[in-house]
């Protein structure tokens, strides 16, 4: 069971699927999945790891068995520490994938997650995601098992999307590129649910979760990144005889000069070509130091991604335009072990740091330069402006002003005092400010409220039928256009079920209440289910008694104001409440009219703006519904699939229109039934194990048993 004691050590759930994750010689840079991101969890979990009051740390991330990367990134299990490791979960198919193709894979990684889970001897105390595909799975976990959420975004899609609009890309080509309004929705869906937000900085709550419907400032911290003080210091003042000095000698002439080092992953956002395009404008500058660029590892630009090969050839065309050669150095490789020399080389000369991102969301890279002593000037937008306001170590400047830059640099480089001041500044308020210790101090001190005011999900005592014990298998339909439609194939249906009844459990999940359920059944002559799911999930009944699961009732309770929902609704036009009899405790439902009604999407904003979170389905096209958010078909099939030790896998959904969409995501055997309202269903076509049958209604539900090969699983 879960942790609820003031004096337990914690076990701490971290989840970063994206990039490539492993405990040592981390590839930061080597494309848009693999930046600080990975570099925080990482340490994150490490620090966290040495707290006496942790008992334990897992990091989970994707399973990724490619020929491309390393072997590292296939290994299930790795050990961090003795009580932390990196567990790898899979996720679509092996191939290493960018973030934006795994979106159709998130469900099945949340399903595969909860059974690992399962596995353990307790329940973590609480989730920590990070970014916005770890808190789609994030978000879906809290509400299967009612663990408090953390979540630390790392970058944000409304601000990303707000930059790509401002360079001139369309929305039709951002959305093509980058899966933008999925990921926005997935943060909606996080923030709406997360018990804490972290930040590293205050920029980030006031600029850019601001752009957020669900804006919720009271349930966000900041609590600023650590950096490792052991590997990053400042150098000896003997001389710094490092090997990577080799590799910079072959670019420059004077060696010897002050290094401007930049260090980055090549992405345009990073701008790295606006520093290149000031210093070769700058004469002083390049009689007065060497720009040294370390912009991620290559060995051929053709065969980088698109964005990586537009960077760096602009780079090589600005050292050509202003012959450079001979003063700026773009090494093609570094080891995540030579950075810290790197930066004590750089602090050796008597050089400064530049971080010229257009928009920088912390800024690690500025911690280590700092804590291996060298001055910085960064921009001004976003996290640099806290850590150079605690550090009082660089100067601040608009990363779109090259002169701005140059000013900056040069006023440092040319004042010995000055750089000495911002060197001291930085190496003593560094270890003030941004240790890891201090970090998973502060971490530990906002996350133990949560832990005990949490409530998990108890585990589930049902009263379950002796046959029950020998199904290891079960099909799962809903009733409307589902199961009925076509009185031939439902009549075969029934014959099959009667016959094979020992052989699965039998399980209804609609929107109907219990007793329109039950006439159904009795009308068609349905044998009853050992399990009904009705109201769209938030009820749960077990015949022949219909014992209700007063559990899952207390479970989805969490934040239901079903009048404060009803305040919003009513007004709204072309939104009718339906009759007193389609209502219950844990639904609310409208007739929907399209003609004249807001958007679905439109309806989602005003439910965040007035920070209510629910569950909200449009069906056959004219009933929208509104449960609490850990209410749904989906969440209740899991909770019923993990009473019954029954593996998803072995679970039959079958559905046929948008209320059944989140059974059908993941590991269950989905089926969309063919009707006249299949289409709302049209998103999973390319979501692995749905299969959409030809059949309709109930034949096609025996077409699915028989393309499954259920009975034989």
């Amino acid at each position: 069971m879960p942790n609820t004691t003031t004096n337990r050590p914690l076990y701490i759930l971290l989840i970063s699927i994206h990039g490539l994750i492993r405990g040592q010689d981390l590839e930061l840079g080597r494309d848009a999945d693999t930046g600080g991101q990975t570099k925080y969890v990482v340490e994150l979990a490490k620090a966290l790891a040495k707290q006496p009051d942790v008992e334990r740390v897992d990091l989970v991330t994707r399973r990724i068995v490619d020929d491309t990367v390393s072997d590292d990134y296939r290994v299930l299990t790795e050990s961090l520490a003795d009580n932390a490791q990196i567990v790898r979960i899979e996720a679509g198919p092996d191939a290493y994938l960018p973030k934006e193709e795994l979106w159709g894979h998130l469900d099945g990684f949340t399903d595969r997650l909860l059974t690992w889970l399962h596995t353990q001897p307790r329940l973590p105390d609480l989730l920590h995601t990070h970014y916005a595909d770890a808190g789609y799975v994030g978000a879906r976990l809290s509400h299967l098992t009612g663990l408090p959420l953390i979540h630390t975004g790392h970058s944000l899609g409304r601000d990303k999307l707000r930059r790509l609009l401002a360079l001139g890309m369309t929305m039709e080509q951002i959305e093509e590129r980058y899966q933008m309004l999925q990921r926005i929705s997935a943060e909606e869906d996080t923030l709406s649910t997360a018990d804490l937000v972290i930040t590293s900085t205050r920029n980030e709550i006031e600029d850019q979760y601001e752009l957020y419907d669900y804006y919720t400032p009271e349930k966000m911290a900041v609590i600023p990144p650590g950096t490792d003080l052991e590997q990053f210091y400042p150098p000896d003042g003997q001389g710094e005889n490092v090997e990577f000095s080799n590799t910079l000698t072959k670019f420059l002439t004077h060696p010897d000069r002050p290094i401007i080092l930049a260090l980055s992953r090549p992405d345009e956002r990073k701008n790295i070509a606006t520093l290149l395009e000031a210093y070769g404008r700058s004469p002083r500058l390049q009689q007065l130091a060497n720009l040294v660029i370390i912009a991620g590892n290559r060995d051929d630009i053709r065969e980088l991604n698109e964005g990586a090969q537009t960077v760096l050839t602009e780079l090589l065309l600005v050292i050509d335009c202003y012959d450079l050669y001979g003063c700026v150095a773009l090494p093609k490789h570094h080891t995540s072990g030579e950075v810290a020399d790197i930066y004590r080389l750089a602090a050796a000369s008597k050089g400064v740091f530049v971080n010229p991102a257009l928009t920088e969301p912390f800024g690690l890279t500025l911690l280590e330069a700092a804590a291996s002593g060298l001055p910085l000037v960064a921009t001004e937008n976003g996290g640099p402006v806290d850590i150079i306001g605690n550090c009082h170590n660089g100067l601040l400047v608009d990363p779109l002003d090259g002169e701005a830059i140059e000013s900056a640099l040069l006023q440092i480089l040319e004042d010995g005092s000055l750089w000495q001041e911002y060197v001291d500044n930085g190496l003593k308020n560094v270890a003030q400010f941004y240790s890891w210790d201090a970090h998973a101090r502060s971490y530990l001190h906002k996350v133990r409220s949560l832990v005990l005011q949490g409530k998990p999900l108890p585990k589930p005592t049902p009263i379950v039928p002796k046959a029950g014990k020998y199904r290891r298998r079960a099909l799962f339909t809903a009733i409307d256009n589902t199961l009925l439609g076509n009185d031939e194939a439902l009549t075969e249906f029934v014959r099959i079920a009667r016959q094979q009844h020992r052989q699965f459990l039998f399980g209804v999940a609609t929107g109907r209440r219990l007793d329109s359920a039950l006439k159904i059944f009795k009308t068609y002559g349905i044998p009853t289910p050992d399990v009904l799911i009705t109201s769209l999930g938030t009820e749960i009944y077990y015949p022949p008694q219909l014992t209700a699961d007063v559990a899952w009732n207390r479970h989805i309770d969490r934040g239901w104001t079903p009048q404060v929902l009803r305040r919003t609704i009513d007004p709204l036009p072309g939104l009718t409440i339906q009759s007193k009899r389609e209502q219950s405790r844990f639904k609310v439902s409208y007739y929907y009219d399209a003609t004249i009604a807001p958007s679905l999407e439109e309806i989602l904003t005003i439910l965040r703006q007035q920070e209510l979170s629910v569950h909200t389905t449009l069906s056959f096209g004219q009933y929208l519904d509104f449960v609490p958010a850990r209410a749904s078909k989906g969440l209740a099939l899991r909770y019923i699939a993990r009473q019954w030790n029954i593996p998803l896998e072995r679970v039959l959904v079958n559905g046929g229109s948008g209320s059944d969409e989140d059974m059908l995501r993941g590991d269950t055997l989905g089926v969309v039934v063919a009707n006249r309202h299949h289409q709302e269903l049209s998103m999973l076509n390319d979501t692995e194990g749905v299969y959409f049958a030809e059949g309709a209604h109930a034949k096609g539900i025996l077409e699915a048993i028989e393309h499954y090969d259920f009975f034989n699983l």
